[in-house]
């Protein structure tokens, strides 16, 4: 295996979007290209970190705050020590994410779209079954709460591009913002 490398000031990449918009997707295909590319990558990802640390927290606005405050937290640290940090949240709020981008610094913000009959279809979690049915209430981008990013640096829609298209985007935004070569 290669040398990894250390940029000499990190960044993160920030995936926000529904559940079933893609973020996993694109977030497992980035990391694989920029691992290629020679570089240090995290993958940060929501629902991982929720079932490790506190599977109890709940899906309140403020449990969300609070979880989001301590990804932000992971990757500020990551950012600030080289490594790229990718986080995978759906992150609902956009103060939250305006305050990502503060706290963090060197920030991508990256919109993950897919229409809803599209993330319908997807499910993977089996959510949107459950909405449908009226087992759960306040789904995120169903009939929940999900504020649209206003000026993402990147927006994708998986529903009509691959992730490989995805990917390319979102490495040449770092490259134009100079926090890759």
């Amino acid at each position: 295996m290669s040398e990894l490398r250390n940029l000499e000031k990190g960044f993160t990449i920030w995936l926000t979007g529904p559940s079933g918009a893609g973020k996993t997707t694109l977030a497992v295909k980035l990391a694989k290209k920029l691992r290629e590319m020679g570089y240090r990558v995290e993958i940060l990802d929501g629902d991982t970190i929720r079932k490790t640390l506190y599977p109890e927290l709940g899906f309140s606005k403020e449990a969300r705050e609070m979880h989001n405050r301590i990804v932000i937290h992971m990757a500020k640290l990551l950012s600030r020590n080289g490594v790229i940090a990718i986080v995978s949240l759906i992150s609902p709020y956009r103060a939250v994410r305006e305050h990502a981008r503060k706290e963090i610094g060197n920030f991508i913000e990256v919109y993950v779209y897919a229409p809803l009959e599209v993330r319908i279809q997807r499910d993977p979690k089996g959510l949107y079954a459950k909405a449908l049915r009226g087992e759960i209430k306040g789904l995120t981008g169903y009939d929940g709460v999900y504020e649209e990013p206003e000026n993402p640096e990147v927006k994708v829609d998986s529903s009509k591009m691959t992730p490989e298209e995805e990917v390319e985007l979102v490495i040449q935004k770092a490259r134009e913002l100079g926090y890759l070569p």
